[in-house]
């Protein structure tokens, strides 16, 4: 089966058409979303294979979207991989325990993203 859709929800619009970018180029179908509201809008539209997320959002930050997103049985087995600027150990520890299954840092490096992403095929 393996990762073909995938979610990224993030408030920048520099980094959804940098992440965007990045993935449709490897040959991902992408939607995006720039808050929780957004987000959860998209999920119920069309489930993706996997989830990209911003933690330092306006509203629902990501840790609580995670949070919300991995406790709902409807997207049980949808990954979530913390996408952010927040790169402290006890941020990727309280990403973990949110539900992410994945941390990467921005600047994003595309290959490391690509890498993580393949991890879940």
């Amino acid at each position: 089966m393996g990762i073909q859709k995938i979610l990224v929800v993030d408030d920048s619009k520099t980094e959804l058409h940098f992440l965007s970018d990045v993935l449709t180029k490897r040959g991902y179908q992408v939607r995006t979303a720039e808050n929780g509201e957004d987000a959860m809008r998209r999920l119920g539209e069309d489930r993706p294979d996997l989830i990209l997320m911003d933690v330092v959002m306006p509203g629902q930050n990501g840790f609580q979207l995670t949070r919300s997103i991995t406790r709902d049985e409807r997207f049980t087995g949808v990954p979530v991989i913390m996408c952010t600027s927040k790169n402290q150990e006890t941020d990727k520890v309280w990403g973990m325990r949110q539900g992410a299954r994945d941390y990467i840092v921005k600047p994003v490096d595309a290959d490391e993203l690509v890498k993580k992403i393949k991890a879940f095929d």
